[in-house]
């Protein structure tokens, strides 16, 4: 790990020279590659010096325990503890930031929400945890495209897919996929029931056109008309495009828009992005089948979270947090759970890797 933090800081150094070079300067392509790479170096650099100068502080007050005077010996044994506490918690963090980033991290996200079991409920609870999402992506600054949406009598959605535009909206939204289980009193229960229903979220990194390449000849596009509410316009022309992907079978629609290339565009997006994940889960399997276990078939079993409105209370099943802020949740306030399933999921990763590495270790030695 160290020779690898001696080549970071290498770089890091060269790229403060080339950033301060005039020539750099000018050429403005070149001055951002090389600042977005010393922004994200500089991550590592901070906690490895700061590393480094532990370490040496370290060894001074080690020194310091060969002193003659007493209360010298006792002010370096604490000093010594205090500072061996912060050399493991920084080398943890070292070890968190050297970890391989997640290619798709910094991409926009499409989200689909649908509903599962519990009828209009479930519908409606579509359209409360679209309004979550969208209220967090307000509070990030990012643009919503709503792709495509079929709504319900009562004024709720069967599905809504939508692009969230901000960079690093996958890192946030990316362990939002698997089933949400809402548990409260339907307006239209008279006996205050409480009924449970379910609803899934799929979360997909958009696909670049040079990640996913659609051969025009493997696709057939139908148009009709739109249905549901809509302007004159839409209910009157055949502005809805359906997209059938021959060689997967993925079909995708989109009727959201007026104009018909409006829509075949946005739902070559979504059928970009479902082939792009359809060709990860096929490069790793162990991926596929943690999503098809996060997903599940939308039933009331399969969760990863549940929102109980009579008890005001969320909690996520995944790595067992329950919070009793299920009102400002639900506008938004996302940040808590998402910081925590990243922690979650970053510690576990560094385990396994500390756990492959001990294995090579003990091989070697064998």
């Amino acid at each position: 790990m160290f020779d690898k933090l001696k080549g970071v800081e290498e770089r890091y150094l060269v790229l403060e020279k080339r950033l301060s070079d005039p020539k750099i300067f000018q050429d403005r392509a070149a001055y951002q590659k090389y600042s977005r790479e010393h922004a994200e170096l500089s991550k590592i650099i901070t906690v490895y010096r700061n590393y480094k100068q532990t370490v040496k502080e370290l060894s001074g007050s080690t020194e310091l325990l060969r002193d003659g005077d007493p209360e010298i010996k006792e002010l370096a044994r604490n000093e010594i503890n205090a500072l061996t506490i912060e050399k493991v918690r920084l080398e943890k963090e070292l070890k968190k930031l050297l970890m391989p980033k997640d290619p798709n991290d910094d991409k926009n996200v499409l989200v689909e929400v649908r509903a599962g079991t519990g009828g209009e409920e479930a519908a409606l609870f579509v359209s409360d945890l679209f309004r979550m999402y969208s209220r967090y992506a307000e509070n990030m600054g990012w643009k919503v495209e709503i792709m495509d949406h079929h709504t319900t009598g009562v004024g709720g959605l069967k599905e809504i897919i939508a692009m969230f535009h901000g960079k690093g909206a996958y890192s946030r939204f990316k362990y939002e996929s698997g089933t949400h289980r809402v548990q409260r009193v339907p307006e239209t229960e008279t006996q205050g029931r409480i009924h449970t229903s379910a609803v899934t979220v799929a979360v997909l990194p958009e696909a670049e056109d040079v990640e996913v390449h659609i051969d025009p000849g493997e696709i057939k596009v139908d148009v009709y008309r739109s249905t549901g509410p809509g302007g004159q316009s839409v209910n009157t022309t055949d502005s809805a495009v359906r997209i059938t992907h021959l060689p997967s079978g993925l079909v995708v629609t989109c009727q959201d828009e007026k104009s018909q290339l409006k829509n075949k565009n946005k739902a070559l997006k979504v059928l970009r992005a479902r082939l792009l994940d359809m060709k990860t889960r096929q490069q790793n399997e162990k991926r596929s089948e943690e999503r098809k276990s996060q997903i599940g078939s939308g039933d009331r079993s399969g969760r990863i979270r549940t929102y109980n409105f009579p008890q005001a209370r969320v909690t996520d099943h995944r790595i067992g947090l329950t919070l009793y802020k299920l009102e400002s949740i639900l506008e938004g306030d996302l940040d808590i759970i998402i910081d925590e399933l990243t922690t979650f999921y970053q510690t576990q990763a560094l385990q396994n890797a500390e756990s492959v590495t001990n294995q090579q270790i003990a091989l070697e030695h064998s």
